[in-house]
């Protein structure tokens, strides 16, 4: 099969997707889309939003309509490193035996990942990055596709361990949920408080998801697009000639080219689902919010003059 065939039958899955994660999730349809948009480019993201904005389910049902196993870890400040990744015990036969973890899943749901101190939260880092964890000097391979959504409550602030900068890096996006409107509500509200029951049917296979995930990787790109990408990336460093005002003003530190292979790979997947062949500056633009929002460290005075993430990055368009 020819990948322009391929892309065009991966549009018409898509679709479909769409409309089987929309029997359960009303509204939402940005979220949804920057989720999958991170799965089919093999990223991870990281959703901030109050509780009740059915975070869990959005996660759950979409785990369900791709075909995978789903495992939630509820992070806790008690959590153990080995809580996660499993840890060795003696059978009867006094051989140590290897009891797998929660993170031997296809999507790990990791709730309140900021509420764990950061000895837990390295925990995820090594299978974020290379889908791979070592215990007790074995190492053990994850199976693939592996998507690590993580969220995050904005509001409560005490009691929480920030993530540092270098795990925040290894999240593809940063998606802010916001709470439904009115009519979308209304709908929650009737669906959520009657007797039905909906089903999700599942319809990938983890293969085939593997498979578009290689095809999004062999979309060609113009130069032109990608230096585009990697100079909006250099304009977030507030060193930078290029750097606008507001990041000189307001910045301390920027992206690095992790950001600027993220821009492209997320353009490529939201050109292809648009059922375009190649992406262009507009499909970078499209995807930069929550690729750089979570990368830019705003000084003092941004925070104390109350400056956006949002408008720093509208600043390099």
């Amino acid at each position: 099969m020819s990948d322009v065939v391929a892309i065009e039958q991966f549009v018409k899955q898509y679709k479909n997707l769409k409309t089987e994660i929309a029997k359960v999730i009303i509204g939402q349809d940005a979220v949804v889309n920057q989720i999958l948009i991170s799965i089919f480019s093999g990223g991870h993201s990281l959703l901030i939003g109050v509780p009740g904005l059915a975070k869990t389910l959005m996660v759950n049902t979409i785990a369900q309509a791709l075909g995978l196993d789903f495992k939630r870890i509820q992070f806790t400040p008690d959590l153990m490193p080995s809580d996660i990744l499993g840890s060795e015990i003696l059978d009867e036969e006094r051989h140590f035996k290897f009891i797998k973890g929660p993170i031997f899943s296809n999507i790990i749901l990791a709730d309140e990942i900021n509420r764990t101190p950061p000895k837990t939260q390295a925990a995820l880092l090594e299978a974020m990055q290379e889908r791979a964890v070592t215990v007790a000097g074995h190492h053990y391979k994850l199976s693939l596709p592996y998507f690590v959504l993580a969220t995050q409550n904005p509001i409560e602030q005490e009691g929480t361990y920030p993530l540092p900068e270098a795990q925040l890096d290894r999240f593809m996006f940063a998606v802010y949920l916001d709470y439904p409107s009115f009519s979308e509500e209304v709908e929650v509200v009737k669906a959520t408080t009657s007797d039905t029951k909906v089903k999700v049917n599942p319809l990938f296979t983890a293969q085939q998801i593997i498979d578009f995930q290689h095809l999004i990787r062999r979309i060609p790109v113009a130069d032109n697009v990608i230096e585009y990408a990697v100079t909006m990336v250099a304009k977030t460093r507030p060193n930078e000639d290029t750097a606008t005002d507001l990041v000189k003003t307001y910045i301390d530190w920027g992206a690095g080219p992790r950001a600027s292979q993220n821009l492209i790979l997320a353009a490529k997947t939201h050109a292809a689902i648009n059922g375009k062949f190649s992406p262009d500056i507009e499909n970078v633009q499209a995807v930069a919010y929550s690729i750089l929002r979570h990368r830019l460290i705003k000084n003092y005075k941004a925070e104390a003059e109350g400056i956006t993430e949002e408008e720093i990055i509208k600043s390099l368009f």
